[in-house]
């Protein structure tokens, strides 16, 4: 399970508003002065993320909680953020090609992207269909001690 740790920002029945802060790993890198990814993960770092997750014990704002979303979670999203699309750029390319053999590769460019456009009109349709989805949801683990330093925590149980 990945574990963060947030802070309550506001509480309901079953669910709790949290917000986490935006980390990035590149701080630990050795070669992290001469990076770009380091530079824009500065820029990102700090900035807090709300997010709504499911918890089974009441809460207040102002709580600190570890919140955690089950293995697997994560991958399946970036498959079907990345993945789905370009497949569907290269099938679209593909086909493209087959179809419009002899008229040059403007049509294959242009099937190519209508299949990238479908890609991410697919996504977005599975996405909204698995928001609701508990399984698919961050949970709140526990209630945490207040002056705990938040790191982010990789764990099997």
């Amino acid at each position: 399970m990945i574990e963060e740790r947030a802070v309550v920002v506001e509480a309901g029945d079953g669910h709790a508003w949290i917000e986490i802060q935006r980390r990035s790993a590149c701080g630990a890198c050795a070669a992290s002065e001469g990076c770009g990814t380091a530079v824009l993960g500065k820029l990102w770092s700090g900035r807090r993320i709300r997010v709504r997750a499911i918890a089974e014990e009441p809460l207040r704002a102002g709580d600190e909680v570890c919140v955690g979303l089950a293995d697997g979670v994560l991958l399946r999203g970036a498959l079907l953020a990345y993945l789905l699309p370009l497949l569907l750029l290269l099938a679209g390319a593909l086909l493209g090609q087959v179809a419009f053999a002899g008229a040059g590769e403007d049509l294959v460019v242009l099937s190519g992207a209508l299949g990238l456009g479908l890609g991410f009109l697919a996504v977005r349709v599975l996405s909204k269909r698995f928001q609701d989805d508990i399984r698919f949801q961050p949970r709140v683990l526990r209630r945490t001690a207040g002056g705990a330093p938040a790191t982010g925590v990789l764990s099997r149980p």
